[in-house]
């Protein structure tokens, strides 16, 4: 799996590093960085929630 981030749509509102801190980090320019761009399954269930979650849906999951 791999995490995209649209830094269109991103505006920094950190909702993702809350839900899944170990992935997620929001940068010094206020858009939401990605940790680990392949991570492990086991992190999938936080993951999918980060996505659900972003108000500003600039988040997705792709199956690699």
């Amino acid at each position: 799996m791999r995490i995209i981030v649209d830094h269109d749509l991103c505006e920094g509102n950190a909702v993702c590093v809350r839900v899944a801190p170990d992935i997620f980090a929001v940068g010094d320019d206020d858009q939401a960085q990605v940790l680990i761009e392949h991570p492990p399954e086991s992190q999938r269930a936080n993951i999918e929630a980060a996505v659900a979650r972003c108000p500003r849906q600039a988040l997705a999951l792709r199956n690699d």
